[in-house]
């Protein structure tokens, strides 16, 4: 726990640092350029979709019900609104997640490892392509979860449990694989995915937890349907500021364990092996 206690105290510090700050800059104008462009030009054609398939397979009826059934009628004028915005949100997470992992992270790692851990020679063991091959098989799995629980997200309980189980997986596999990239060789990379894969999953459930904050946005009934364009810039922006505190919470501990991976003797592995770690202090 004290790994994960000073990891997530130097991340909170240097969340608010002016370099970390502006490093929202860049990600948040492509993502409102793309964002803006694709919700100009095919949210109301979504809508209008999503109506089609509700009136064709008379879905109208059985959402009614089911919707009535937990004390939601209000809802049901805005249903197929509000189920487009829930079928945009997770390309807006994804999207604020590639955008931090391409722009944000390798000036993450450099601020991090050149502050705290200039011993550790970077070793560029990752790359951009697995970067976003990663974060595309996530997402994959990410999305087809997402959809199954799509109906469950009405209820505002299950919501507040789910999302954050959600982001923490996803954010593990991305932002561990990105924190590492740079310093770590492949084998260096594997060895602490194994060994640091619970407390990699806590920090993500814990920064999760915090990612869900946005998509509650999308909780407001009508108003988050009037509001829709104003709330999805609100979204992106403070997805991208979440990303970025969880990118430097990630470094700070990947770096740390990487730091206690290479304080084994090279002679003591063998190189064809996981190496093992010395104890830590979770």
């Amino acid at each position: 726990m004290i790994s994960l206690a000073t990891s997530f105290y130097r991340a909170l510090i240097s969340q608010l640092h002016p370099r970390m700050l502006l490093l929202t800059v860049l990600p948040f104008v492509i993502a409102i350029v793309l964002w803006g462009t694709a919700l100009w030009f095919g949210l109301q054609p979504l809508i209008d979709q999503l109506h089609a398939w509700f009136a064709e397979y008379n879905l109208f009826r059985s959402a009614g019900a089911m919707l009535d059934s937990i004390g939601l009628s209000a809802v049901r004028s805005l249903l197929v609104p509000l189920l487009a915005m829930w079928l945009l949100l997770p390309f807006m997470i994804v999207t604020a997640l590639v955008l931090v992992g391409s722009f944000a992270m390798p000036a993450i790692a450099r601020h991090v490892g050149q502050r705290y851990y200039p011993q550790l020679q970077p070793r560029h063991g990752g790359s951009l392509a697995g970067s976003l091959w990663v974060s595309l098989t996530a997402f994959v799995v990410f999305i087809g979860v997402w959809l199954l629980t799509l109906p469950l997200n009405l209820v505002p309980l299950f919501a507040l449990f789910v999302q954050p189980v959600l982001w923490g997986w996803l954010a593990s596999r991305v932002m561990s694989y990105d924190a590492l990239a740079d310093y770590a060789d492949a084998d260096e990379r594997r060895a602490i995915l194994l060994r640091e894969r619970w407390p990699l999953l806590a920090i993500g459930i814990a920064t999760g937890s915090l990612g869900a904050a946005p998509g509650l946005l999308w909780l407001g009934g009508v108003v988050s349907v009037i509001f829709f364009p104003v709330l999805a810039t609100v979204a992106i922006w403070l997805y991208l500021l979440v990303f970025i505190f969880s990118g430097l919470w990630f470094q700070y501990y990947c770096l740390e364990a990487l730091a206690r991976l290479r304080s084994v003797p090279l002679s003591a592995a063998d190189p064809g092996s996981v190496v093992d770690f010395p104890p830590n202090n979770h």
